[in-house]
């Protein structure tokens, strides 16, 4: 609960100067909207829904199994009971799948390097951040779409480092300027921590690729083996091809991130009458086998360590066969699979806020704020892609992130709730304004209490009157945003990274971003 006010009122303040009194009063902006809320208000499935899904899920796993098993993986499962099926396939036994997840990770410290951004994953607490691999950029200058570069990650990466709302940073675009597979995630790497101290993330493409990062990142953090006691970034993997094949350079992947501690973020993200079934529960029903599959492959070679139950239903728009990332159907599937892994009582992450809409515009705001409340109730621990992104996961948006985290805050205050208790109620102050007062509540002791402790007040949206907006320009909010934008990324960026480290640096590797 919200600490409650201990402003006092020796007097009663009514009409104008009751409103004039509210308006000049200090306003705690986001305590009444911090992240970090307990969800779980939301579910999808009723008690036997759920059981069914998951019951399917078992029998998936054990009746069908796993195909294109890598050897590691075979002989790992083989020593640990499973055994291959009728049909050639790694089966995984009910029995033994219910044991991976009692001994899996139930929750963990997600680091920031600075302490201050650490996040707890687990349980039932909401945290939102980024996703995405977006090849083009919303210019902000032409409003058009260009390919995206580094230094567009560089400036996203600073930009997310000012935005109370985004909790962790996953590069959102890539670099499409830079050609070699390696400077391009040698440079991603170093951008996300010259940019910012709050966690991040990555994909890597090889194994090799591992290695010679977390050094980058260990000269970063003061020495050898540092990165290893607090890891900052998190890898993205996706461990299987659906559907339920294994991918193996996923798998060399994840061998190398665990030798390094890094958590794991394994997602799976079938679609919808494509690689899954296109009915929402036998879609369901394969994805979370599918993750479930993701959860033993790290469980097989080091139980118990930090893993995300991602399981991100995505939609195909079955008419033409396009990704569609917005709409009641893929919200309502995100938010189920947010139930069923915190069912099973893993750290869980899904996606929201891919928008299809290009343009930073209504049907940008109302997609993506349908499904980030829609997945925050569900109590979802992570959730991806709820900022910034835009044509259905192929851009991203300078202008979208600062409105996105506005949206967020208005989020975070509906996952929240009310406190219903004597002081809320009211009931004292009801009889005292009804009874001996002024016949209203404006600038009473017990309003300006609400005031501070019950109501988000946004600092983007526009609440003027019509003759107020008229007056100031008729801003939109595209515009405002975009100026936002441009007043953060004008400030001097703050330095990260000392200079003799980031001189080595660049010595050491092809670092391309620009001091």
């Amino acid at each position: 609960m919200a600490k409650r006010s201990t402003r006092q009122s020796n007097g009663r303040a009514g009409g104008r100067a009751g409103r004039i009194a509210m308006r000049q009063a200090p306003v705690q902006q986001h305590l009444p909207a911090a992240p970090g809320q307990v969800g779980g208000q939301y579910k999808p499935l009723n008690d036997q829904e759920l059981q069914d899904i998951l019951n399917a899920a078992f029998e998936i796993l054990e009746d069908i199994g796993m195909a294109e098993v890598p050897d590691v993986v075979m002989k790992q499962a083989l020593a640990q009971g499973c055994h291959v099926n009728e049909l050639g396939r790694l089966s995984y036994p009910r029995r033994f799948v219910e044991d991976i997840i009692d001994k899996a990770c139930k929750n963990f410290t997600f680091y920031g390097r600075d302490p201050k951004h650490d996040i707890e994953v687990g349980g039932d607490r909401v945290w939102y951040g980024t996703g995405g691999a977006a090849v083009q950029a919303l210019d902000m200058d032409t409003g058009l779409y260009r390919p995206s570069t580094l230094a567009d990650l560089a400036q996203f990466t600073r930009l997310i480092d000012k935005l109370e709302n985004i909790n962790w940073f996953v590069r959102c675009c890539i670099a499409t300027d830079i050609t070699d597979n390696f400077d391009v995630e040698m440079n991603t790497a170093f951008a996300l921590v010259k940019g910012t101290t709050k966690p991040v993330g990555m994909s890597f493409t090889l194994g090799e690729y591992v290695d010679p990062i977390v050094e980058m990142f260990d000269m970063v953090l003061g020495g050898k083996g540092k990165f290893a006691e607090r890891p900052f970034c998190k890898v993205h993997i996706s461990p299987v091809i659906s559907p339920l094949r294994y991918g193996e350079d996923a798998v060399e992947v994840m061998l190398e991130v665990l030798k390094h501690n890094m958590p794991i973020n394994e997602i799976i993200a079938a679609q919808s009458g494509a690689t899954a079934p296109a009915t929402p529960a036998g879609m369901l029903a394969q994805t979370t086998a599918e993750t479930l599959a993701g959860l033993i492959l790290v469980n097989l070679f080091k139980p118990g360590h930090p893993t995300i139950f991602s399981n991100w239903p995505f939609v195909l728009d079955l008419r033409t066969g396009a990704f569609c990332g917005s709409g009641g159907e893929i919200s309502m599937m995100n938010a189920a699979a947010a139930q069923i892994g915190n069912h099973l009582g893993l750290p869980t992450g899904v996606a929201s806020s891919m928008a299809d809409a290009k343009a930073v515009d209504a049907q940008m705001g109302a997609e993506k704020a349908l499904s980030a409340l829609s997945c925050g109730l569900s109590g979802a621990n992570m959730i991806y892609e709820s900022a910034g992104m835009m044509a259905s996961l192929l851009g991203a948006s300078f202008e979208a992130f600062v409105l996105d985290n506005e949206m967020l805050s208005n989020v975070h205050r509906a996952i929240r709730g009310f406190e219903v208790n004597e002081e809320t109620l009211g009931v004292s102050t009801i009889k005292e304004v009804v009874t001996t007062g002024e016949g209203h509540f404006l600038g009473g002791p017990h309003t300006m209490g609400a005031m501070e402790r019950d109501y988000y007040y946004p600092k983007l949206a526009n609440r003027q009157t019509p003759r107020d907006w008229n007056d100031s320009g008729a801003p939109d909010a595209w515009s405002v945003a975009r100026e936002k934008v441009k007043n953060i990324l004008a400030q001097e960026p703050d330095v990260y990274v000392d200079p003799v480290i980031e001189k080595a640096i660049r010595e050491r590797w092809n670092i391309l971003l620009d001091t």
